[in-house]
């Protein structure tokens, strides 16, 4: 592996220009807000992430007015009738009509678990537990396999500070779908449980070795590894260096798209193989983390630089020409995330084995099998 890309001091600079007392505002022309389209759950829970690990490193005050923010905009989301949430809100605060996501749903609840595991306002806490029991019963009828990722990861998040028969019951259950959807569908020669490789791949197969490591599952987290190892495996190019689906996707037995790649897959990489790390105390994957969080800072394959540090934000992609210019809030929201999820990481020490270890030689072999995989692209 080539030596580390560098870490950055934490900078809310972007973040703050996208935000207003509604939320965080879904896109930018250039690095200039654009709040013609105004915003979305996904993005306002994605923020109240970035302030959950930003208060480890600048304090609680530094983020409370934010992330409070951010929390009113998830309770206003909140519907009661469905059990489920608003997404889009116009530029003047009114909802708009219309089915929101399973996506939606999943990002939000995924926050609310976090905060209940990681916020220092008890009060935060109480708000966010509140809201996850009364949203968990519509979460029953997610089907997407995304959103049920989601929704397991925020179970688990709630479950170390709360012991709620109601969030082990629900995470039981969310684990033992995505368990059988990967069981189910995977082939040797295409073993993701999917006809089309798409967007934040990662995502179902960190709920996949999150949730067979508290459930003591060996065998789910096995399955987390490979599939892992796989994706790590199809996104290394020839060079050695990340290099994501496009968002063009991959469909089963068709050709694999290479751009527009999209700063939400290379974070999607960070956290999953820092939570196999976590599980099994393999170095492998800790190594895969910093090979996809150097994709941000140009080692990818146009050898340029997508995000844009010194303001705490990030091109909205890498296209076949250059970056995309715009610097939304999806983009922004990932480069922090990885951002701060790397400096834990490279902070974070392995004081004894886990108690589920890593099916084989890891990343490191993944890398070397992605180079003769991707090669004929």
């Amino acid at each position: 592996m080539p030596d580390p890309a560098p870490i950055f001091p934490i900078r809310r600079g972007h973040l703050d220009a996208l935000s207003n007392d509604i939320g965080i505002m879904q896109h930018a022309i250039g690095p200039v807000p654009d709040p013609s389209h105004g915003y979305c759950t996904d993005d306002v829970a994605r923020a109240l992430l970035v302030d959950l690990v930003h208060q480890r490193e600048l304090g609680w005050d530094a983020v409370a007015d934010r992330a409070w923010r951010n929390m009113r905009f998830l309770g206003d989301a909140f519907d009661a009738r469905t059990a489920g949430f608003r997404n889009f809100r116009h530029a003047d605060g009114g909802w708009l009509d219309g089915p929101a996501s399973e996506d939606s749903q999943g990002r939000a609840l995924l926050t609310l678990g976090e905060v209940i595991a990681s916020a220092p306002d008890a009060r935060m806490v109480a708000f966010a537990s509140s809201l996850l029991e009364r949203a968990l019963p519509g979460a029953q009828e997610l089907g997407a396999l995304r959103a049920l990722a989601s929704t397991m990861l925020g179970c688990d998040a709630a479950l170390r500070r709360v012991p709620s028969a109601q969030f082990t019951l629900a995470y039981r259950r969310l684990a033992d779908r995505i368990r059988a959807t990967f069981e189910a569908s995977a082939t040797p020669d295409w073993p993701w449980p999917e006809s089309i490789l798409t967007y934040e791949n990662a995502l179902p197969v960190r709920a996949l070795i999150v949730g067979g490591h508290h459930l003591g599952d060996r065998a789910m987290v096995d399955t987390g590894l490979r599939e892992l190892e796989w994706l790590v495996a199809v996104q290394t190019a020839p060079e050695g260096h990340c290099s994501p689906i496009g968002n063009g996707w991959w469909p089963q037995g068709g050709e694999r798209s290479r751009f527009d790649q999209q700063p939400i897959e290379a974070t999607a990489l960070v956290l999953t193989a820092g939570a196999a790390f976590r599980a099994t105390g393999d170095e492998g994957h800790r190594a895969t983390a910093e090979w996809a969080y150097a994709w941000y800072l140009g080692r990818n394959d146009l050898g340029i630089t997508v995000a844009v540090p010194e303001r705490g934000a990030s091109h909205d992609g890498l296209t076949r020409d250059g970056v995309n210019a715009n610097q939304g809030a999806e983009s922004t929201l990932m480069w922090l995330l990885a951002l701060e999820h790397i400096r834990m990481l490279r902070s974070a020490r392995v004081t004894a084995p886990g108690p589920i270890r890593a099916v084989g030689a890891g990343a490191a072999r993944a890398h070397a099998v992605g180079a003769q995989t991707v090669g004929a692209r």
